[in-house]
């Protein structure tokens, strides 16, 4: 009996639909980027639900005829490629002629589509890849493409959607990835019937402060540096941020050819240009665009089109090397170091051969990139020494662990606290003597680990206590952190900030937990929505993790702080009657131990 057999085209759709939308913002990105290659001059989107019951795509694009409409929703159906050769050159957004179908085949679709040439337009309705009607209709130019109940058929991949919260979020990342790339074309996002973002035609500056500015103080993009480089391999512009400017929040962002990217290799550049200018936890925001030939580059390594290989990485990752240090020495912004006092700043090795710095006798020969532009590479300040005035010669030695130290879970009892001898070294680290070796308490993280866990205690029974301000402040948020706030808004509550919404876009703070009286509201929650984005929390129980652990962090001792020999026992103590005091929740490590075999090699 024979066992293979072809699948039906409903189950081929939904299997490639696994690939390429995988939430509503996968639909968001294909359905928006076809309207752009449609040549459209705005678009719309509308979102009920944060795309569960409804995702719609206004556009004024040039529209589809009664039989390409038909066509377009059919697998491997394109307009923008007509034979394998032409992956090479691709200048279009889409290419693989799967999107339409995929979204068809676990979605109701209903599309309305006119020509400028056509005096009436083309309906159709698709149910789960079965076409329910297709008709005339009397509609505007261009495409308006209807996406109800995504996943109805699937209920399995509904389930693993995440909250309207968060799948909001990630409808406007990738809105974000597109508007910030078409300064030029006018986009507008509403959500359940509320304007979330309207953006008219402008530059890519204006557009970045549109998007991330505060409406009421436009000053975002004041701090930024322009980045321009031609050269005959690929052309580089866009914007660094000021170091004095830089944040533990950071927006980066890579385009080539008008197209979001990712690139790992090429963000090592940037930071690398920075290397010794930021606190080692703080990261450079920038805006790079990148325009090169498109048989350079390859963008069919995944249905996403966000991963793009480059033909020759390494010669691109020198040239943006060189133009972002020219940017940054242009401004004399070396000079603005701000060392982390929580320990030296780790520099990356450079990845690649580093960029050679020009000779002052003007080296004509040296030009590897053939740059129609000077790039410096390096520039050393005059009266280098007068930056060391002041720093003590006696460094402390920092404890590296290596294979030879060992996890400490069951090295110490609480009555250890009360009975060991016990020191401080550098107002970080306390030293006491373990069974076996030496073992070393990290004293800021040991803080944190106690405070985190009392914050969990209040939060898991709503007993948070809190402390009024004197003058209450208005906390101003961007759209996409609006959602945040509103998923975070109880257990930020329950934990003891008194907080309420004034406007669409702000609220009023006017009460802070009594653990973090002495601390700015705003900075603290804005603290809390930067350790929950780049953490990751899409549940309560994550986020609530990841509130408890910032205001932790922000409540604990600070390093360089000295302690009396009583407040060393009192903390340990606290310490190891937690059930797990070797490491954070973040995996940062609080308890290790010094070995007497790794003790008597050092000797």
């Amino acid at each position: 009996m024979d066992i293979v057999h072809l699948l039906p085209d409903s189950v081929a759709n939904q299997i490639a639909a696994g690939e390429v939308i995988q939430r509503p913002a996968s639909c968001l990105k294909e359905l928006v980027e076809n309207s752009l290659d449609a040549g459209s001059s705005r678009i719309q989107v509308l979102v009920r639900d944060a795309g569960r019951t409804l995702l719609q795509v206004i556009d004024d694009g040039m529209g589809m005829s009664e039989t390409d409409a038909r066509l377009a929703f059919e697998r491997h159906a394109t307009s923008k490629i007509s034979e394998a050769q032409d992956l090479f050159s691709l200048r279009t957004m889409g290419f693989r002629g799967e999107a339409l179908a995929s979204i068809c085949a676990v979605a109701q679709v209903e599309m309305t589509t006119r020509r400028k040439e056509d005096e009436v337009g083309t309906l159709i309705e698709i149910h789960g890849s079965d076409v329910v009607r297709q008709e005339p209709c009397v509609c505007p130019v261009g495409t308006n493409i209807k996406v109800s109940n995504l996943f109805f058929n699937v209920p399995v991949r509904r389930k693993f959607l995440k909250t309207d919260a968060t799948e909001l979020r990630n409808l406007l990342t990738e809105f974000y990835h597109i508007v910030l790339v078409y300064p030029k074309v006018a986009f507008t996002f509403v959500h359940n019937d509320e304007v979330l973002l309207e953006l008219p035609a402008g530059t890519e500056k204006q557009r970045i402060e549109a998007v991330f500015g505060n409406p009421k103080n436009n000053t975002y993009t004041s701090a930024f540096l322009d980045v321009k480089t031609d050269t005959e391999l690929v052309n580089i512009r866009g914007f660094v941020i000021k170091p004095e400017a830089s944040t533990k929040k950071a927006e980066q962002y890579f385009f080539v050819n008008g197209r979001y990217m990712r690139h790992p290799y090429f963000l090592k550049a940037v930071q690398t240009a920075y290397s010794g200018m930021l606190p080692s936890d703080f990261q450079p925001s920038f805006f790079i665009y990148f325009t090169i030939a498109p048989e350079s580059i390859d963008v069919n390594i995944h249905p996403t089109k966000t991963e793009i290989k480059f033909a020759d990485e390494q010669t691109i990752f020198q040239i943006l090397l060189a133009s972002v240090r020219e940017s940054l020495g242009k401004f004399s912004l070396a000079s603005t170091i701000d060392f982390d006092t929580q320990g030296s700043i780790d520099i990356p090795a450079v990845p690649t051969t580093p960029v050679r710095p020009p000779q002052t006798g003007g080296d004509s020969t040296y030009n590897p990139f053939h740059t129609r532009n000077t790039v410096y590479a390096d520039r050393v300040p005059t009266n280098w020494e007068s930056l060391y005035e002041g720093l003590s010669h006696e460094r402390p030695q920092r404890v590296v662990p290596d294979e030879t130290c060992v996890p400490a879970d069951t090295l110490l009892l609480p009555e250890d606290a009360e009975n060991c001898p016990m020191w401080q070294y550098s107002g970080k680290y306390l030293f006491m003597p373990g069974e076996g070796g030496l073992v070393l308490i990290n004293q800021h993280r040991a803080h944190v680990a106690v405070l985190y866990a009392q914050f969990m205690e209040q939060l898991a029974h709503m007993q948070g206590s809190k402390q009024q301000l004197l003058f209450p402040e208005v906390l101003t948020l961007p759209q996409d952190e609006m959602a945040l706030m509103e998923s975070l808004l109880q257990d930020l509550r329950a934990i003891g900030f008194d907080i309420e919404q004034l406007s669409p876009d702000s609220f009023s703070v006017q009460g802070v937990p009594a653990q973090l009286s002495n601390l700015s509201a705003l900075p603290l929650l804005h603290h809390i929505m930067q350790q929950v984005r780049e953490r990751g929390a899409d549940t309560q129980s994550e986020w609530r993790s990841q509130i408890a652990l910032s205001l932790a962090e922000q409540a604990a001792i600070p390093y360089g702080q000295t302690l009396s020999e009583s407040e060393m026992r009192d903390l340990v103590k606290r310490l190891l009657q937690l059930p797990q005091y070797r490491c954070l929740p973040d995996g940062k490590t609080i308890v290790a131990m010094m070995t007497d075999e790794e003790l008597g090699k050092r000797f």
